[in-house]
C-alpha cells in the first residue's frame, strides 16, 4: 500500500494517508515534478513522458520528466532521485526552483490536491530505460515547439504541467 504525506492549509506536514484515498476525498498532500532539460545548439529542449495507460489518473497525457510523492522520513530532493532513476532510468543533479498549490478533478473520481515542489536538471543521459507501469513513451521537445502544444491542445497534457513548467522556465 502507498501513502502521501498529508498537509495542513500552510503546508506543513500533519499525518500520512493511503494514496488511493487521499485522491479520492481530495486531501491536500506533498508532491514533487521533475524536469530535465538539454542544451541542443542555443536552444533547450525539454524531456517529456507519456503517463503509461494504467495509471490512476491522467494515463496516456504528456507531462514533466517524472512525478511523484514524497515519502515519510525521506528527504524530498532524494526521493525524487530515487523516482527519476525509477521512472527514466538516469539520474542528474536537481535544483529546486519552487513550490506552487493546485487542485484539479483528473478523471476517475479522483482530486489532485497538491503542495508540488519544482526540481530541475541538466542532462542528456545516453540511454532512458521507461518503467511501462509509469510510463509509455517519452520524448524530447524543444521549447517553443512545447509552448505550441500546450496552446493548441492543452488537453493532451496533465493537470499540474502547465503551471510546474511555468516555476521550471524561471531558472533560464
Amino acid at each position: 500500500m502507498q501513502y502521501v504525506i498529508t498537509l495542513n492549509s500552510e503546508g506543513s506536514p500533519i499525518g500520512l494517508m493511503e494514496k488511493q484515498e487521499a485522491h479520492l476525498k481530495g486531501v491536500f498532500h506533498l508532491a514533487f515534478s521533475i524536469f530535465i532539460f538539454r542544451e541542443i545548439g542555443s536552444s533547450y529542449e525539454l524531456l517529456i513522458q507519456q503517463r503509461a495507460l494504467s495509471k490512476y489518473h491522467s494515463g496516456g497525457l504528456w507531462t514533466n520528466t517524472c512525478c511523484s510523492h514524497a515519502e515519510e522520513n525521506i528527504p524530498l530532493e532524494e526521493t525524487a532521485h530515487k523516482r527519476l532513476q525509477e521512472e527514466m532510468g538516469f539520474s542528474c543533479p536537481l535544483q529546486k526552483a519552487g513550490t506552487f498549490q493546485y487542485k484539479a478533478v483528473v478523471g476517475e473520481g479522483l482530486i489532485e490536491n497538491e503542495l508540488d515542489h519544482v526540481f530541475v536538471g541538466f542532462s542528456n543521459p545516453a540511454t532512458i530505460s521507461l518503467h511501462p507501469e509509469e510510463a509509455s513513451s517519452y520524448e524530447w521537445v524543444p521549447l517553443p515547439l512545447l509552448e505550441k502544444r500546450l496552446t493548441n491542445s492543452p488537453e493532451t497534457f496533465t493537470a499540474w504541467f502547465a503551471p510546474a513548467l511555468k516555476l521550471a522556465l524561471q531558472i533560464f
